[in-house]
């Protein structure tokens, strides 16, 4: 009740005024992840850990850092995490085979050549999986193209990204968070 005589007390301006705030700190921690993705080369710089395939490295709940610049090859011993086009959720898996597709271009006095490389093609695994990922990625790809990768992983927080798995499991309790900081912000006079 105290809530909403606050609410009447703050009036039509109050009231707008703290709505656009709230936007505001909204936009601005979306530019931040924009910022973060483009500084990494990566649509998504930051993963959470979903399942225990890569057990022991990664456990369930464990915040993911990554990378994807275009000029660094991925090696066997990499850890990836890579999306494939039937599946929406994001894979977390180690490099177990890695091949490049080359273009051989010879000089002109055709003593010596280059070699360009035009993509490269990995086989992962899960550490915490008895076989590799053929199985994963469909009967019309027998290797994960560097399409497919969203980034290399370069550090971790163990357990941090608990939290995302707690909501996504319990939808309503996100949502009661959601309507309750957003009643917070609009209750705020600061």
């Amino acid at each position: 009740m105290d809530t909403l005589k606050q609410l009447r007390r703050m009036g039509v301006r109050q009231i707008l005024l703290q709505a656009l705030t709230f936007a505001a700190v909204l936009a601005s921690g979306l530019m931040m992840w924009k910022a973060l993705g483009l500084v990494c080369n990566t649509e998504s710089p930051i993963v959470v850990v979903l399942s225990g395939s890569m057990e022991p490295a990664f456990k369930r709940g464990d915040l993911l850092f990554l990378t994807n610049f275009p000029n660094e090859k991925f090696e066997v011993g990499d850890i990836t995490v890579y999306k494939l086009p039937h599946q929406g959720i994001p894979i977390v898996h180690r490099v177990v085979e890695a091949h490049d597709e080359c273009v051989l271009s010879f000089m002109q006095d055709r003593s010596s050549f280059s070699s360009t490389v035009l993509d490269q093609f990995l086989l992962t695994k899960g550490d915490n999986n008895a076989e590799d990922d053929k199985v994963l990625y469909g009967s019309q790809m027998k290797w994960l193209k560097r399409s497919n990768v969203i980034g290399r992983v370069k550090g971790f927080l163990p357990y941090v990204g608990y939290v995302t798995i707690v909501l996504n499991d319990f939808p309503q309790l996100k949502y009661a968070l959601l309507g309750g900081l957003g009643l917070l912000a609009l209750i705020q006079k600061e």
